[in-house]
């Protein structure tokens, strides 16, 4: 191929790094917003011109070899001051603009977070949202997100992490089980239904309230015919009236409010089963994007109140 110039050469040098912090060429390809054949042809042409292989390639990942090690560690943080400049310059004047990448658990996007998606980008119509929709604690830094939401009481010290609204956990059951069942009248008696859980390990599953006005745990052991690691899976089957099950408020709140399910013992409060607060979470970063700190801002005031 025709000799490249140098200085043609620094869009090579800067998806070689974003390649290196992705590990594959599909999740860099979808980090720069290009195609997988494009990021593949953009690294084969930076090899030719350096004379020597950079990527060993597999079927399943890309791992760097020492001269490509060597030169990403040299490129890192240049390329860094260089994109914390060009945002701080971008940022200073006209309208909020850019990609946000966001992670958040399953049951919150779908049923708190989505409904909302329109009014934000109606706002600001020159930023582009892009939801990861999981319950698995994705790594951000490594995945290339800008923000997630997360639904925990442990929190990543390295992150910097911005309460977004305070949760509750509720006991719920649909009016035709507890028809048929009975309503129970205090914790001791869920030994005696029919119990939906999140399971925790292989531990036996057992739940724990506190009266109001107290602080003695009650602990129950429960059973259950249905378990899932997914709280709208879990609202879903109660909704079907296969029994009692205890979630966040945010996965029964619609369900609630329309009736088809309803609190079973209010007066107690359950502890230890979810945490008590949703968080907005980021990386620590010297220079924070525009649409990033606008779109943490909108959510706050959405959902803190």
């Amino acid at each position: 191929m025709k000799e490249m110039k140098t200085d043609t050469l620094w869009e090579h040098l800067h998806w070689l790094t974003v390649l290196a912090e992705q590990g594959s060429f599909t999740r860099a390809a979808a980090r720069l917003d290009v195609s997988k054949a494009a990021m593949s042809q953009k690294i084969k042409e930076l090899e030719e011109r350096a004379g020597l292989m950079l990527v060993q390639r597999t079927t399943r990942s890309v791992r760097l070899t020492s001269a490509g090690e060597k030169l990403v560690e040299e490129l890192r943080e240049p390329f860094a001051r260089i994109e914390q400049s060009f945002f701080s310059v971008r940022d200073t004047a006209g309208p909020v603009r850019g990609l946000v990448r966001i992670t958040a658990p399953v049951a919150f996007a779908r049923q708190q977070l989505v409904p909302l998606i329109g009014e934000f980008l109606r706002d600001y119509p020159q930023v582009r949202l892009q939801l990861d929709v999981t319950d698995r604690l994705v790594s951000l830094s490594s995945e290339g997100f800008d923000l997630a939401i997360r639904h925990s009481d442990t929190l990543p010290e390295t992150h910097v992490a911005l309460p977004l609204c305070d949760t509750q956990t509720v006991l719920v059951a649909s009016p035709a089980y507890l028809r048929a069942q009975g309503v129970p009248e205090r914790p001791q008696a869920l030994a005696q239904h029919n119990c939906l859980y999140y399971p925790r390990g292989v531990e036996s599953p057992r739940w724990r309230f506190v009266a109001p006005g107290e602080s003695e745990t009650v602990q129950v052991q429960i059973q259950g015919s249905f378990a899932t690691n997914n709280s709208e899976s879990i609202r879903d089957a109660a909704l079907q009236g296969l029994g009692i099950a205890m979630l966040p408020d945010f996965s029964a709140r619609e369900a609630l409010s329309a009736g088809s399910l309803q609190r079973v013992l209010p007066e107690w409060q359950p502890v230890g089963a979810f945490a008590a607060r949703l968080w907005i979470v980021r990386p620590w970063a010297a220079q924070v994007p525009r649409a990033v700190t606008t779109f943490t801002h909108w959510l706050r005031a959405r959902f803190n109140h």
